[in-house]
């Protein structure tokens, strides 16, 4: 049924009203020809895939509430409130109750095309080698993804790993096939293809041998389970789980040290190198089998899941401006004209989250960078994500290893980004661009807001917030570059908004500056062109002189280590003080503890 909504007209410079519509429905101005629906989401977890979709069905005028699948009571009490006009399930781990879809239409997303059935799509297609693959939005009904199908679209894979496919060409199949599946209201809806149902694969092709498997076996395994479960692996003897693998160059292998196929023979940054037959691989992250009873399954830098065994081999580096296909998690390339050169910093971190070591190989590179500046340098962050803030998989950690605090290495984690953040700040030989190639979160998004300029693409989800980690009062020296694009006023706003914002939104807010390209895909390009166009402007010269003369007087009205000492001091009481909050929501995040309620701020039924 049809609802009557208000339209948030204003400018693109955040006014007041505006922004109190954006809270309000998640949209700067409803879709044209949508018709409004009341619509419950519900999932295992909020992960990218609902995040982005709750944030674009808001945007596009729906009424959109949220509740974790945490039983089918609580399911069923959610619908009674709420009283939606369709479930939408993006995420499940269990089926949808036949007492709601027997009588309320319910809506799967399922990350494989039509006939395809089974919790592991995804992983299949990666191990099958598929070269298409595609998103079906089903009606549930007793049997796994075997219910008429009310929309479905295609897309090509690419050589990536299962988790990078699903943020990008899964989630935006989701986004389209969920829009066409609304818009048809399941007028035509068709039986779904008979299919096969296929479990989760077993060990056998989970497990990886380095000694006596191809390489791109070994990759191609690895993809498959990259995020979760991971590859089954042995190293230095121990049963492992292995992440984040990366071929190694010709080059590298030459550098390093012999050895059998099968034996680590060095390291670099987070991970380490080994030779594998016909060739080496880099394996960046391993979670250990072996761990001590009581210590969580953590995923770690390879080279801190083996500390004692990586401090024994050889550090291989790598020039920070180097060949592409020389795989480290830092690079510099120049663009252009000496004149009008541009520099473009990609430090593509595993998951987005940097721990102590990797904020100082961030800084490190940005001092290297300034011996040189560019006109115009842009910080590109990873493919699938920019930047979330600190690694709370290395803070929780630290509980485990004797002597060890989880407090301590919180505040040497932040410490260690605001260093970086402060290089970002007081880079004042070049225009800085903050290019948000993925989604952006916590401390992750103020890390692209001390560049001068934040340009997305519109497939880019912003969480701008720390709250939602127990309260965290955040760093990053955002005290000092929120206020200054969204005024003193949008400052509470968007801190205790709590939920995603999609890039159209954040530029709405001032957070963002431009988008410039629908999806990921065609963003790239379109960053250098404008960051090119930037170097080239005739009145550079200008703008590089009034950059700094807003940082002197900023400076001068009150130095940014004033407003650093004022963060840290709050965020010493969410480490060392009496309220745990931070504690117990990190080592739920990182330990995957089930939900035992959902959040009001989500859930809008129940506030």
């Amino acid at each position: 049924m049809a609802r009557a909504i208000v339209e948030c007209r204003g400018s693109q410079t955040a006014g007041a009203n505006e922004r109190e519509c954006i809270e309000a429905q998640g949209t700067g101005r409803p879709a044209e020809g949508v018709v409004v629906m009341r619509i419950l989401l519900i999932a295992h977890g909020f992960n990218g895939l609902t995040q982005r979709l709750h944030a674009e069905l808001r945007a596009d005028g729906h009424e959109v509430s949220f509740e974790y699948d945490i039983a089918d009571s609580v399911t069923e009490e959610a619908v009674a409130l709420w009283r939606p006009e369709v479930l939408i399930a993006p995420f499940m781990k269990r089926r949808i109750p036949e007492s709601l879809w027997s009588r309320l239409p319910c809506l799967v997303v399922h990350p494989g095309p039509p006939g395809d059935r089974g919790p592991a799509a995804l992983d299949w297609a990666v191990l099958d080698g598929a070269r298409e693959w595609g998103v079906t939005v089903l009606q549930a009904n007793g049997d796994y993804d075997a219910g008429p199908v009310w929309a479905a679209e295609g897309f090509a894979m690419r050589a990536a790993t299962k988790s990078s496919l699903y943020r990008r060409e899964v989630t935006r199949s989701a986004v389209h096939a969920v829009r066409a599946a609304l818009a048809q209201g399941g007028a035509r809806a068709v039986a779904a293809p008979a299919g096969r149902l296929r479990g989760m694969p077993p060990p056998e092709l989970r497990r990886v041998d380095a000694a006596r498997m191809p390489l791109a076996d070994q990759l191609r395994i690895a993809r498959a389970a990259d995020g979760h479960p991971g590859a089954v692996d042995r190293l230095f003897g121990a049963d492992v789980r292995i992440f984040d693998l990366h071929p190694a160059s010709a080059a590298a292998l030459a550098r390093a040290p012999a050895g059998a196929p099968g034996e680590v023979v060095a390291r670099r940054g987070p991970a380490l190198l080994r030779r594998t037959a016909g060739g080496g691989v880099w394996i960046g992250r391993v979670r250990r089998l072996d761990r001590p009873a009581g210590e969580p399954p953590l995923k770690l830098a390879a080279v801190d899941a083996f500390a004692a065994e990586a401090a024994a081999l050889p550090v291989l580096d790598a020039p920070l401006q180097r060949d592409a296909g020389e795989w480290d998690e830092l690079r510099y390339e120049t663009l252009g004209p000496a004149h009008a050169a541009v520099g473009w910093l990609s430090f593509d971190f595993h998951n987005g989250a940097l721990d102590s070591a990797q904020c100082a190989r961030l800084r490190d590179a940005l001092r290297a960078i300034r011996a040189r500046p560019p006109r115009v340098l842009v910080l590109a962050g990873g493919e699938d994500f920019f930047c979330n803030g600190i690694h709370l998989h290395a803070i929780e950690s630290a509980s485990y290893v004797e002597g060890g605090s989880a407090a301590d290495a919180s505040w040497a984690n932040i410490q260690a980004i605001d260093d970086a953040v402060l290089e970002v700040l007081t880079f004042g030989d070049s225009l800085t661009v903050a290019a948000l190639r993925g989604n952006a979160g916590a401390g992750g998004c103020f890390v692209a807001l001390a560049a001068d300029r934040v340009w997305a693409h519109a497939g880019v989800v912003l969480n701008p917030h720390y709250k939602n980690m127990g309260n965290l009062y955040g760093s990053e020296y955002w005290t000092y570059t929120l206020p200054a694009r969204v005024g003193a006023g949008g400052v509470a706003q968007v801190m205790r908004h709590r939920l995603p914002l999609l890039a159209a939104q954040a530029r709405a807010l001032g957070i963002v500056d431009e988008v410039l390209a629908d999806e990921a895909e065609a963003f790239e390009a379109a960053a250098r062109r404008d960051a090119l166009a930037l170097a080239a402007r005739p009145d550079f010269a200008a703008l590089l002189a009034a950059k700094r003369e807003r940082r002197a007087r900023d400076e001068a009205a009150r130095p940014l280590a004033a407003y650093r000492a004022d963060e840290l001091a709050r965020m010493q009481r969410n480490f060392y003080g009496f309220d745990p909050s931070y504690h117990v929501a990190r080592h739920h995040f990182v330990t995957r503890k089930l939900q035992a309620w959902t959040p009001r701020h989500l859930a809008l039924h129940r506030t």
